[in-house]
């Protein structure tokens, strides 16, 4: 049996004769004699080898890929770290220069998610922004070795030039227009929000009562209930809580996650169910109280336009406190269409402070204890700085426009031109919005937020609105 097929391969690899090629019987006996060896020899090695299984590689198999050490009682599983480790290191490799290079980057943008987050959901959330941000730097082009530089005719000098007709201004492709003084104004004026708008979000509004008074539509009824951990308390007359009782609470937000056989909520912050006790202890209960105090408001009022009707475009962001009276305001930043910071003060607040709220104002006792800027002085700034007629951008603007006492019409508020899917009451938040449209992720600063970013961020958000609902128009 081994003879004769070596001899059928001895057939397939001699060269066909000229006497061969001209006789057709010859040539159907060498292709068959071609066949047979081609199937013979396939069931040999089939039969003499074994078959491997195909595994991905890396760009090089020289290095064995880094593993996270099992640490008991860990705020997230090690399985799950190194999975993100791992998908880190996929991403790295493709710009980085070297292996050892892509490890060690994987390795230190692993440890600074799992450093930020104080939970399992908190960690999932940053990894996911982490991946995002590597896969951009993946996609940009990178220097290409040994690339002889080109000009735009000898891109266009190919093998294709004699018979193909180029222009350098493509007739599909427009140039962006540039978002600016006038032309910005007019166009922020389609995301402005209606009367009707401003009442049902909460904005504050002029009261009939008279002048320095606010009415905020409210429909529900007044109680003194922690605005944190909604616990029924009592105060006295000057605003003191009448029973020393610490604050049990949850600072991160309810999350419905799908889970077997239905929806599960649970807290961002510690994944805790709804009803669990709070992760967080603070001395005392507070309270929002602006929509309560309703007195001493400021409405902008109308000023002479230039030629050109830009009114001012701004964007807005306040901290707060917590006082005596509720929440009260701590900073205040303004920026303009450039993202230059034109105004930026901390304020001193009128009642004695109960709750610095650090962990999102970024505000600190230090920060307070020299200023001697108050809300009256604040106003006065603002009222020099905008008309009626400005536009003023912020994210759930009514939340600043309580705390500076402050009424006005011209708003775009980011809160309702993205709005949450489910609707109101829900917002989405500004730093969610940021990481899905734009790519960025901001206040992931353990200390607290910063209001210029913040604001920033609005305007930002905004010229980006602008131009993708110009390309939809086109």
């Amino acid at each position: 049996m081994y003879v004769c097929v070596l001899e059928c391969v001895g057939l397939a690899d001699t060269k066909p004769t000229a006497s061969q090629v001209s006789s057709p019987s010859r040539t159907h006996q060498a292709v068959k004699a071609q066949t047979t060896a081609g199937i013979l020899s396939k069931t040999m090695s089939t039969a003499t080898q074994k078959r491997l299984a195909h595994t991905p590689t890396m760009k090089s198999t020289s290095m064995k890929r880094p593993v996270i050490p099992a640490e008991f009682g860990a705020k997230v599983p090690t399985n799950i770290r190194q999975r993100y480790l791992n998908t880190f290191i996929d991403e790295c490799v493709k710009f980085c220069p070297s292996e050892d290079f892509a490890f060690q980057m994987a390795l230190d943008e692993e440890k600074l998610v799992y450093e930020r987050s104080s939970s399992k959901n908190i960690y999932l959330n940053v990894a996911v922004n982490t991946l995002k941000k590597l896969r951009n730097k993946s996609k940009e082009p990178g220097p290409v070795a040994n690339r002889k530089a080109q000009s735009h005719e000898d891109v266009l000098g190919g093998r294709l030039a004699a018979t193909t007709s180029f222009t350098i201004n493509r007739m599909g492709k427009q140039q962006e227009e540039k978002l600016s003084g006038a032309t910005l104004y007019r166009k922020l004026k389609a995301y402005l929000m209606t009367e009707e708008e401003l009442l049902e979000h909460g904005y504050p509004r002029a009261s009939p009562k008279g002048a320095g008074k606010a009415s905020v539509f409210n429909p529900g009824e007044k109680k003194i209930i922690c605005c944190r951990c909604g616990a029924e308390y009592k105060i006295n007359g000057n605003g003191s809580c009448i029973r020393k009782e610490e604050c049990n609470y949850h600072w991160g937000r309810l999350h419905r996650n799908k889970v077997a056989g239905g929806w599960e909520t649970n807290y961002s912050c510690c994944a805790a169910a709804v009803g669990s006790p709070g992760c967080q202890v603070s001395k005392q209960h507070v309270q929002d109280g602006r929509k309560e105090s309703l007195d001493n408001y400021v409405s902008t009022f109308s000023k002479s336009l230039p030629p050109d009707g830009n009114g001012g475009v701004f964007a807005l962001d306040c901290e707060m406190c917590y006082t005596k009276q509720g929440l009260e305001l701590t900073r205040v930043t303004v920026i303009d269409p450039d993202m230059k910071v034109i105004y930026d003060t901390f304020v001193k607040p009128e009642s004695k402070v109960v709750d610095y709220n650090t962990r999102f104002s970024g505000v600190t006792e230090e920060d307070l204890e020299s200023t001697t800027i108050t809300l009256r002085d604040v106003q006065a700034v603002l009222l020099s700085m905008f008309s009626a007629e400005s536009i003023l951008i912020g994210h759930s603007l009514e939340s600043d426009l309580l705390a500076l006492k402050l009424i006005h019409s011209f708003v775009v508020d980011t809160a309702v031109v993205f709005p949450h899917r489910l609707g109101l009451p829900y917002k989405r938040a500004l730093k969610s919005l940021m990481a899905d449209h734009l790519k960025r992720i901001i206040q992931d600063n353990v200390e607290g937020h910063d209001s210029s970013e913040d604001a920033s961020a609005c305007m930002e958000l905004m010229m980006w609105k602008i131009k993708e609902d110009a390309k939809v128009k086109r």
